[in-house]
């Protein structure tokens, strides 16, 4: 029994590294403009007037992050002039991270019932940006340690970007209560000079090159050998877009192998379908079903986000313990109950109580899968391409998430909010098949090498 408690401190130990806690910064710096461009913004548009189809639109709003992955090759290669001292991580993140503060004080002095199209395209500017911060950030987060400590990475990420939800979900929700919206978004904006100094004082991480990725740099050098007729400038478009956009994907399938690797995709692809699904409708089914802003606010964005904390810090012990794959499946599971509980409460009249319990299922579950499903993804990059195979990791599984969600309202008005949360449900079950295939991938014994 004290061998297991020492197991147990042992893991908890982890949290405790200056490069783990940093995350939590950075982290509350990615969380962060997320419910501002979505979730908080659904509340902020159904208050102006605005009908469920539109808001339901709205969420495409969520694209820029994921089709991050078409501009990742550009933070991972390019250097930005001046702030370029700074490292490359560093230089994008800070960039990046002025940006958020422009975009949410533009967006605050906006009002969306008068000029909707006006007011999506701030959003979508803001999105852009904080997509932007986040494939600096995953690169850093997975640069700055060892594959042992990506869990804990993860989770301590996890902890400030659910942190931040509260600020920027409870926060806004009850400062727009009191005081309305323009004031609520002026007050996020000052909420993101925590990222600005957290990416002033940390270090930049130093990137390992291993064998694979020099035979992948070699086959640009040889091209520009092979190519000295050219023109000067094509040549170096044409080196770039190899070395920057090519070679990651030749070495993710180097690496993986064809067969490993369509699964491996398939996975990310359909891992988050039923949660993102579902995450969309949340706000405004909350306010559908006659709660106030100031309940949503205790219960989703406060009790809720502490909920998400506990299952992200809980994934980080649980991976630490007994892998990757199956924490996975634990998030899966609570995820599944989680929409199954929410069309329970469509059909009866819920008090605050059923809310409660709802929420606490969803978010518990929320922090379990996400941590897991980061520490899964990031555990496939290599760090010479972290950027760009990291955020083609996040453009797989959330654009088909994204298109999916932005439908809901189409589909909540034809078939009523319970049939809805049961089909957000089903969406997932591809998912249990290839989590199951990890979990025996990850148990079979390496092959020998001759």
């Amino acid at each position: 029994m004290s061998e297991t408690r020492r197991e147990w401190r042992q893991s908890l130990a982890v949290y405790a590294q200056p490069r783990v806690l940093g995350m939590l910064f950075l982290g509350f710096s990615s969380g962060l403009p997320f419910p501002l461009v979505l979730t908080t913004l659904s509340a902020r548009l159904r208050q102006a007037g605005i009908d469920r189809t539109t808001i339901g639109y709205f969420s495409l709003v969520g694209l820029a992050y994921s089709l991050k992955y078409f501009w990742s090759p550009i933070v991972d290669r390019m250097p930005l002039p001046l702030l370029s001292r700074l490292g490359r991580r560093r230089s994008w993140m800070l960039l990046a991270q002025c940006g958020i503060a422009v975009g949410l004080v533009a967006m605050a002095l906006a009002d969306p019932g008068s000029d909707a199209v006006r007011f999506a395209w701030l959003a979508v500017a803001t999105a852009f940006a904080a997509a932007t911060q986040d494939i600096a950030v995953d690169a850093y987060r997975i640069e700055a340690a060892g594959n042992d400590l990506q869990g804990a990475m993860a989770a301590t990420y996890q902890v400030g970007y659910q942190l931040a939800l509260i600020c920027a979900g409870a926060g806004a929700l009850t400062a727009a209560a009191g005081y309305g919206w323009t004031f609520a978004y002026l007050l996020m904006a000052t909420f993101v000079a925590i990222g600005i100094v957290t990416t002033l004082v940390i270090a930049e991480p130093e990137a390992r090159i291993d064998r694979s990725t020099l035979a992948q740099e070699a086959s640009v050098v040889a091209f520009l050998e092979r190519s000295a007729h050219w023109p000067k400038a094509l040549r170096n478009i044409v080196a770039w877009l190899l070395g920057a956009v090519v070679s990651p994907f030749v070495d993710f399938f180097a690496r993986n192998g064809f067969r490993a690797a369509l699964p491996i995709l398939l996975l990310i692809l359909t891992y988050r379908l039923n949660y993102t699904t579902m995450g969309v409708a949340a706000n405004t089914f909350y306010l559908d079903l006659g709660f106030t802003l100031k309940e949503i606010a205790l219960v989703s964005k406060v009790y809720g986000v502490l909920m998400t904390l506990a299952g992200a810090l809980a994934a980080g012990l649980l991976i630490k313990r007994y892998g990757i794959p199956k924490t996975l499946l634990v998030g899966w599971v609570l995820l599944t109950i989680a929409n199954l509980s929410y069309a329970y409460i469509a059909g009866i009249s819920p008090g605050v109580g059923w809310l409660a319990t709802v929420v606490s299922i969803d978010n518990v579950a929320n922090g379990i899968a996400g941590t897991a499903f980061i520490a899964y993804m990031s555990s496939l990059t290599n760090t010479a391409y972290t950027a760009t195979q990291y955020a083609l990791f996040g453009t797989l599984w959330s654009l088909p998430a994204k298109a999916i969600a932005s439908q809901w309202g189409t589909i909540v008005d034809a078939w009523g909010y319970g049939p809805f949360f049961v089909y957000t449900a089903a969406i997932g079950l591809p998912a249990l098949v290839l989590v199951i295939w990890a979990m025996r991938r990850a148990q079979a014994p390496e092959p020998r090498v001759a």
